[in-house]
């Protein structure tokens, strides 16, 4: 029998790639998801997980369920017996989070809170959790690596994401048995070769590369580019940007990790290389073959010069690396948006 794995979150954009991955490497994903940022398909099913079975040509559950339904949890874990739990459920807007703290911390703690108390009633002591390296704040040093300070969050985003990796630490230090890997992700881009999955933002995109794809595929006029006067190469902002594939992947290595793994561990996962906005335009304009018209513009209150990992230690602890350059990101990133104008959404 395959290990069931109960994914929160898993109809978005890194939850769709991890269940991907997931049925290759012979799991058993269970997924929950509230349809907060995913699109209905067939038979009530998200879009993105009907095309990932498509894609794998495997069977897999999905259970439409918010984290806040505490009763819905317990439910789910008195039918299913969970090996693990992969959670990435959560808000995830920096900008929103700033105008709705309130929001952002009943969602992203509450909803934690109550998945650690099920699991831990059920006897369920494996977790993978999807962090982030805006935990760091504004970097002391480069690269980052894990043992970097963190903490210093410029917003209540990733205030919610430190808050969520004590709290873990914590149910790891108070019980022996429970054991956890935070994953701090450094910039995900890109998509699964079939262009059949990617990143789908509802809405005007807050992250970089989807509005660079939306530009290139006439979806919107022009980028803006929030400051060029920061101290790098050519004054726009540097960040670490991996493959959502090779990202992927490295939650399998983690929830292999956890079978021999104890106590609380934390990797980064990047590349260890960093590009700037304009390198990034650059190269999206390479791989589609288009212009993509750009209008330099203020600073954003919050934004930091340059961010890139230390991917060392996930290397020689978890057996992975990031494999995908850049030019693979952004071919990959344009064939899903050249084949899915829209996204998952049949029109505008």
């Amino acid at each position: 029998m395959a290990e069931k794995v109960l994914v929160t979150g898993g109809a978005g954009y890194i939850g769709s790639h991890c269940v991907l991955e997931m049925l290759e490497a012979g799991y058993y994903p269970i997924v929950i998801d509230n349809f907060h940022n995913a699109v209905r398909g067939k038979g009530g099913l998200p879009e993105s997980l009907q095309r990932v079975k498509e894609i794998s040509g495997k069977d897999f559950e999905f259970e439409e369920l918010d984290m806040l339904n505490k009763e819905g949890l317990n439910r789910l874990f008195d039918k299913h017996r969970f090996s693990a739990v992969l959670h990435l459920a959560g808000l995830k807007a920096v900008g929103e989070s700033v105008e709705k703290p309130l929001f952002y911390y009943k969602v992203n703690l509450t909803g934690t809170i109550q998945l650690l108390e099920v699991m831990s009633s059920h006897g369920v002591h494996k977790l993978v959790f999807s962090s982030s390296a805006t935990v760091y704040g504004d970097p002391k040093y480069l690269p980052i690596d894990e043992s970097h300070p963190v903490g210093g969050c410029t917003n209540p985003y990733g205030k919610t994401k430190y808050f969520i990796e004590e709290m873990i630490k914590d149910q790891c230090k108070a019980n022996g048995d429970f054991n956890a890997i935070l994953l701090r992700y450094f910039n995900p881009i890109g998509a699964h070769v079939s262009g059949r999955i990617g990143e789908d933002p509802q809405g005007i995109p807050n992250n970089l590369m989807p509005y660079v794809s939306q530009v290139a595929v006439r979806r919107r006029e022009f980028l803006n580019v929030f400051g060029n006067d920061y101290n790098t190469p050519d004054g726009t902002g540097v960040r670490d940007y991996i493959h959502i594939v090779d990202l992927a992947r490295g939650h399998i290595s983690a929830l292999k990790k956890l079978e021999s793994s104890s106590g609380c561990k934390v990797y980064n996962l990047g590349t260890g290389v960093g590009y700037s906005v304009l390198q990034m335009v650059k190269a999206m304009e390479k791989a589609s073959g288009k212009e993509v018209p750009y209008k330099i513009v203020a600073r954003r209150e919050g934004d930091i010069a340059t961010c890139y990992a230390d991917p060392t230690l996930a290397a020689a602890e978890l057996g992975w690396k990031a494999e995908y350059d850049l030019d693979r990101m952004c071919e990959d990133l344009w064939r899903w948006q050249s084949q899915n104008p829209t996204g998952f959404s049949p029109k505008e």
